[in-house]
């Protein structure tokens, strides 16, 4: 398909800069069968069903930003995907001027050597030393915030809270699975009341996630490849859920992918553990999900790509429309939109 017909125009006071607070007082809104309704996300149990599970995703942001110096060049790099204990892939801004093999300096006693450098223009970097890369990124480190967010205002203290969900507990991310952000204490407790369940896998988001689409046809554009893992308990409660005749509603894009690229075309979820680059278009058959909450994405990005393929293209788009025309905040800060096809 043409990438131009994921396009859509946004005005650029439609950004969110912080999240809403309380995080549940974050509007959504949803798309089901019976049309289109502005909500917010605290009634979110009133719109499913006792018996629908959510999937969450439990990665944690590491501070994956740094700056640094090869010589006289200022260096910046992001990192986007472990590939060893203490080597990364990085996309690495005035790479120019970074040659294999040169030694790059972070600060705070942390440096790193260029090793390789692939087709996409990223760059290996080899940390020094024996400490974890974790406590180096630590000290010299900071939030990556997403380029529409950092391009208006800096990173500060408040962004070490409000860039994590409350289920952060892996550490790996570069990129927060920001749908998760609009969840409390309380809502968990109202959902639980209600009957839904949850579960939790790990996708590490990777910077490739901020990536415009550079192709004109969606076939032409490559994934990269992020780490993921669903556990064989996790796996058999999902499909357990479904089975009961309870709807698999995925919280964020991150799980959405990740439970798609586990499940057969049975339908059936099963334990997975490594990389998934899984591109998702319209013309694609969901296997393992039946809804998905998420935020409002980029124009032309793989993720508008993915909510059209479970939506429809056309219902998107008007969808779009009217959270612009109704206010709505967009991207990772923003707000929400609940999809049940």
């Amino acid at each position: 398909m043409r990438v131009d017909l994921f396009d859509f125009d946004l005005p650029n006071d439609r950004i969110a800069l912080r999240p809403a607070s309380p995080r549940d007082a974050a509007r959504m809104l949803v798309l089901d069968g019976a049309g289109t309704a502005d909500a917010i996300v605290r009634d979110l149990p009133g719109l499913l069903q006792p018996g629908d599970c959510l999937i969450f995703n439990d990665t944690r942001v590491i501070p994956a930003q740094l700056e640094g110096r090869r010589g006289d060049a200022r260096i910046g790099a992001t990192l986007h995907k472990r590939e060893g204990p203490r080597s990364w892939i990085a996309f690495v801004r005035n790479a120019k001027r970074v040659r294999i093999g040169d030694r790059i300096e972070f600060g705070e006693g942390v440096a790193a050597i260029a090793e390789a450098r692939h087709a996409d223009g990223s760059i290996l970097l080899h940390f020094e030393g024996d400490e974890p890369v974790e406590l180096l990124l630590g000290r010299a480190g900071r939030m990556p915030l997403p380029p529409y967010i950092a391009a208006k205002r800096p990173t500060d203290a408040r962004d070490a809270d409000d860039y994590q969900t409350m289920f952060a507990n892996e550490p790996g991310a570069v990129a927060a699975p920001t749908a998760a952000l609009h969840f409390t204490p309380a809502l968990m407790a109202a959902l639980e009341a209600r009957g839904i369940g949850h579960a939790t896998l790990t996708l590490h988001v990777g910077a490739g996630t901020f990536l415009p689409v550079k192709a004109e046809d969606t076939g032409d554009h490559a994934m990269h490849a992020e780490w993921g893992r669903i556990d064989a308990a996790t796996a058999d409660r999902l499909n357990t859920a479904r089975a009961g005749g309870g709807r698999l509603i995925a919280v964020g894009t991150t799980s959405l992918r990740l439970i798609e690229s586990a499940a057969g075309e049975d339908g059936i979820i099963r334990p997975f553990e490594g990389d998934t680059a899984i591109f998702i278009t319209p013309g694609y058959r969901f296997r393992g999900i039946d809804g998905l909450m998420t935020n409002f994405h980029l124009p032309k990005s793989t993720l508008f790509m993915l909510v059209s393929a479970l939506m429809g293209l056309d219902r998107m788009q008007a969808a779009y429309a009217h959270a612009i025309a109704q206010e709505y905040r967009f991207y990772s800060y923003g707000d929400a939109s609940l999809l049940l096809p």
